[in-house]
Order: C-alpha cells, then sequence, then structure tokens
C-alpha cells in the first residue's frame, strides 16, 4: 500500500485489514451480523455497517458474503469502465446499483456487553415494544439520570435508545411482512405505530425498503 498498491477486504476480511492500522479514521464496513463486535474493536474506525462497499484513499471494504461481487464490478468500472462492467453485471446476474446490505439485516441486539443494567433495559425493550417507551421512563425503571443512562446505553450497544426501540419495532414488523397474511397497516400498529408516514419512513430508513417492497421481496403471502 505505502507503495502505491490499492487494498481491499471482503466480509469479515475487514477485520484483519482493520488490526494493520490502515483503515484508522476512515470508513470501512463488514459482514452486518459482526459489525457491533467491528466496532467495539476498532473504535478509531467509522463503520457503515449498511454499506456494500467502502473507499477511501485506496483502501475499500466490503460487505457481508457476496457483497465482494459489487465491490469487484464497482472496481472494474473504476479501472475499465462502465460499459464492461454492465456486460459482466448481466452475464453474471449481478444488481451493479446495489448499494446497501440493509434489507438482509437481522437485528438481534447488541448484548456483547457487561452492562448489566443497560441489558435488563434491552430485555424490557424487546418484551414491550407495542407500547410507547419513553427514555424518562427507561431511566428511572433502573434508577439512573437520563444523561447516565443514555450515555452507557449507547456505549453498550453503539445506537441512541431511540434508535433502539426503533429497530426492535421494525424488526418485529418485518417478521410479520414475511410470515403473516396481515396488511401493511394492521403490522404497523401491531409493533406499536400509529402515525402511517412515520412508520413508512422508519422502515425505509432501517432497511432500505418501504414495507411493501419488503413484503414483495421477502413474501409468499402477499397482500396489501
Amino acid at each position: 500500500y505505502k507503495s502505491g498498491s490499492e487494498v481491499a477486504s471482503f466480509c469479515i476480511g475487514s477485520f484483519f485489514l482493520a488490526q494493520t492500522g490502515l483503515l484508522n479514521g476512515k470508513p470501512a464496513t463488514t459482514h452486518w451480523s459482526f459489525a457491533n463486535d467491528f466496532r467495539m474493536m476498532f473504535p478509531e474506525i467509522k463503520v457503515l455497517d449498511d454499506r456494500i462497499m467502502t473507499e477511501e484513499a485506496g483502501i475499500y471494504t466490503s460487505g457481508g458474503a457476496y457483497s465482494y461481487l459489487n465491490l469487484i464490478l464497482y472496481l472494474i468500472e473504476k479501472h475499465v469502465g462502465r460499459e464492461v462492467a454492465i456486460i459482466i453485471a448481466k452475464s453474471f446476474m449481478i444488481d451493479i446499483d446495489k448499494k446497501s446490505q440493509s434489507p438482509f439485516i437481522m437485528f438481534k441486539g447488541q448484548k456483547a456487553h457487561d452492562d448489566n443494567a443497560i441489558k435488563k433495559a434491552q430485555d424490557f425493550i424487546e418484551a414491550n415494544y407495542q407500547d410507547k417507551i419513553t427514555v424518562d421512563q427507561l431511566a428511572t425503571m433502573f434508577a439512573l439520570s437520563r444523561r447516565n443512562f443514555e450515555r452507557r446505553f449507547k456505549k453498550a450497544t453503539a445506537n441512541t435508545i431511540l434508535e433502539y426501540i426503533h429497530r426492535v419495532k421494525i424488526e418485529a414488523a418485518k417478521q410479520s411482512l414475511e410470515s403473516s397474511r396481515e396488511n401493511v397497516n394492521e403490522v404497523m400498529h401491531n409493533v406499536g405505530y400509529s402515525d402511517p408516514k412515520a412508520f413508512r419512513v422508519t422502515f425505509k430508513k432501517i432497511t432500505g425498503l418501504s414495507p411493501i417492497e419488503y413484503r414483495n421481496k421477502y413474501s409468499k403471502n402477499i397482500r396489501v
């Protein structure tokens, strides 16, 4: 790299690349299921776990599993041209403009930490996501000041409390859209949203797809 070569990592190969120090201060991605581990091990790296790939200063990383195909296409387009990249994408049936791995992420909750109060708060959120949960309510429940609770929650989970609540709700909505025959409005109400626009905006922000697009992609029981 110091002699002018470019460097790329595929999937969890980003962990090895990070160990070299070359990613310090740069954006990086990895397999979504290991993103929080990566974030905790390498706090000096800006983890973009929703990205298919990242690039900065001749260093590339790609997301989970077959995301490396999109990185390869990107490099072909960069060094050879768009026309050749399109031919290869069509030949191998690869979506050339895929930018995000968000639709594939399964949120399991980041619990690889030792803060028991925060783990209990996470458990409470996951058991009561249908209800309206406030930050003040949680802080009082666990006898913490709001500021201290927010700081500890962010440190332990890499999410703000509200981000975590929304991610739990949307994960439940995803599962319903995949397996149930409930329509989108029914799913929305069942996971604790009352505003259809807010639900759609939050769902797309987290998954990269609208609720209807997600159902069409992952469910055989399509009923809007």
